[in-house]
């Protein structure tokens, strides 16, 4: 069945690609991609598929004989077998990496197969990501693993489902073949098994793409590998703006400047478009560096992503961002900082000063607007646009902060609260309303000190007596941070559950109130009062989600497939595909407050408790020690 793939592969074309023959990882100077092989596994099998996603290729398995087709996606989409047309390679391009150029950088462990004609005449580029060492592979081993293989494969999928932009994944094919990888950095190492996802996308074209013509960087004193190699970066621009933005290619055909300016506004508004979309569903991105921005305005390269639980507008999903550079409430800048490094690689094709007028004068009025109109649908105001709008989703979310609220199930459950709600059902909804915010036991948790006393009282003193030293070895946020947890952690102790309550129905019914009048305001502006309510829910119903991938979700998947059953992915991946539908025939398990107080002081539940799959309520207090590094 996976006959039925035709390439036409127009990116080794139009590009250069590197002609030497030489293996293993090296500098690729004057090139755009270097030839690779994919690297054989032992005993490949599918752990999923989406069906979906392989649509775009054209491909369907063939339903007569489910074991078969799955044995062949195994065998071609691990990299055991090379389909017919395909020419694998690996793309070169360099990056910012938490601030600091990087140099060379590179498909490390992801190979190009080809580019596809999907069936209706549009092409799809199809990626091997964890096939064997490649050129840029530096001192790793090209490898992926299970873990993070599902997280990517799941999370591509949910990401398309939600309607925002990303690069998919059509399957994910596991191995009896290992390597060691030390989960956390911690000195314990572990074999795990290699596995392979099939990504698909127009392009898998980046920002860090354009920076292989870096000179050597003043601080790092790193370079890229094709310095003074203007020819290419126009062979690049010509490629994909014709490619991916023809529209911009034809409207200035005969003027390339005004064309490349074209095309840095364009990629400007889809990037700050894309993460107000990441913002309206609590995602985080975890590694926003230059190499991790998509040409054509795709979530790319899931790594240590996820999706906010608890609001925090702080809050950080990478284990490894210890400064808290791609927090939550930071992707916003940062992508806006990326943007203006690809405009610095740009470089002599459009000049700096019109791409930073651009950069200002675009960026910052796209995100906030299209944030706007997003936040308005989740909140059901279809009708006004008022000024006062803003200052109602910021007093929201502080609300949320305030109480410790699940991001994604009080939006989901807003949609049930009506202007002319009476008395004992607003009570009841204020209950429903409290039941999705942080209890006493979570909060314990979230504020728990993390440093020891000794250590912080050493690092106060040197903030004192050596600000020089103390700013090498720490810094004055995390310090303050862990001063707050600390304040929050004392108060916490002398907090009942009933007084934790009362305070957060207060909260509630404060903003509440302000809600009612704005929605007060939409129903009076409209005729047929009942014809405007039912509209309202339904766009609030298609912009809010009842389920996301959250970390426990996919955790209890990867302990599953970990253990050889694929059922959980399989399940969860289904569940993905609807995310703003009430799921048939899925077990739902809410923990009570005694079990939850039960288990607080470990933070950790056991085995049995933890094996019940639930896949829309708040995260198990096990949950918090999950960490993604």
């Amino acid at each position: 069945w996976l006959g039925a793939l035709r390439f036409d592969n127009l990116a080794l074309r139009s590009l250069p690609v590197d002609a030497s023959e030489e293996g293993g990882p090296r500098t690729v100077p004057g090139a755009c991609f270097a030839r690779v092989r994919p690297t054989p596994l032992q005993n490949p099998r599918l752990v999923a598929m989406s069906l979906p996603a392989l649509a775009l290729l054209g491909l369907e398995p063939p339903a007569a004989d489910p074991a078969a087709a799955e044995a062949e996606a195994a065998l071609f989409f691990s990299g055991n077998r090379v389909p017919a047309g395909a020419e694998p390679a690996a793309h070169c391009y360099c990056g910012h990496q938490f601030g600091s150029f990087a140099g060379q950088l590179g498909d490390g462990a992801a190979m190009y197969l080809g580019e596809v004609l999907g069936p209706r005449g549009e092409r799809w580029e199809i990626q091997l990501k964890g096939a064997g060492i490649t050129p840029f592979s530096r001192q790793a081993d090209g490898r992926k693993v299970l873990r993070s293989s599902i997280r990517e494969f799941l999370c591509s999928e949910a990401m398309f489902h939600l309607g925002i932009p990303t690069t998919r994944a059509g399957t994910c094919v596991t191995s009896d073949s290992t390597v060691v990888r030390d989960v956390f950095y911690d000195g314990n190492p572990k074999n795990e098994r290699c596995t392979v996802v099939l990504r698909i996308a127009s392009t898998f074209i980046r920002f860090g793409s354009f920076e292989i013509f870096k000179p050597p960087d003043e601080y790092t004193g790193r370079k890229g590998p094709s310095v003074n190699r203007n020819d290419i970066r126009i062979q690049m621009l010509d490629y994909v703006i014709s490619t991916f933005y023809p529209e911009i290619q034809e409207a200035y055909s005969d003027n390339t400047i005004q064309r490349n300016a074209a095309f840095f506004k364009e990629i400007t508004k889809r990037t700050a478009r894309l993460v107000a979309e990441w913002q309206c569903v609590g995602f985080c991105h975890g590694v926003l560096n230059t190499d991790n921005m998509s040409i054509v305005g795709l979530t790319i390269d899931y790594g240590p992503f996820g999706f906010m639980d608890r609001y925090d507008p702080e809050h950080v999903c990478n284990g490894s961002d210890n400064t808290g550079r791609y927090a939550y409430n930071k992707q916003p800048e940062i992508c806006k900082w990326n943007l203006g490094k690809l405009a610095e690689a740009l470089v002599p094709e459009l000049p700096l000063e019109t791409s930073q007028l651009i950069l200002e004068e675009e960026y910052d009025a796209e995100f906030e607007k299209h944030y706007l109109q997003k936040m308005r649908k989740k909140l059901g105001l279809i009708q006004l646009e008022l000024e006062e709008d803003s200052k109602l989703v910021s007093e929201l979310l502080e609300t949320m902060h305030l109480t410790g609220g699940d991001f994604t199930n009080i939006f989901y459950l807003l949609s049930s609260f009506s202007v002319d709600i009476d008395p004992s059902k607003f009570e009841d909804f204020l209950e429903e309303l409290t039941s999705q915010c942080a209890s006493v036991e979570e909060l314990k948790v979230v504020f728990k000190p993390q440093m020891d006393p000794r250590q912080l009282s050493m690092m106060l003193m040197l903030a004192q007596s050596n600000p020089q030293l103390f700013a090498l070895i720490g810094t004055k946020a995390n310090i303050n941070k862990e001063l707050e947890r600390i304040e929050q952690f004392s108060k916490l102790q002398e907090l009942t559950a009933d007084d934790l309550l009362s305070r957060n129905k207060r909260h509630w019914k404060e903003w509440l109130e302000k809600y009612r009048v704005r929605l007060q305001k939409e129903a009076e502006s409209v005729g047929n009062a009942d014809a405007w309510n039912t509209e309202r829910v339904k766009v609030m119903s298609s912009n809010n989600p009842k389920y996301i991938l959250r970390n426990y979700i996919a955790q209890n998947a990867i302990e599953a497939a970990e253990n050889g059953d694929f059922s959980e992915v399989r399940k969860v991946l289904k569940l993905l595909e609807h995310p703003f539908q009430e799921a048939e025939g899925f077990q739902e398990v809410k923990e009570d407050a005694e079990e939850e107080g039960a288990t607080a002081t470990a933070a950790v539940c056991s085995q049995e408790t933890r094996s019940r799959q639930s896949y829309c309520s708040k995260p198990p207090l096990w949950a918090s020690e999950l960490c993604v590094t």
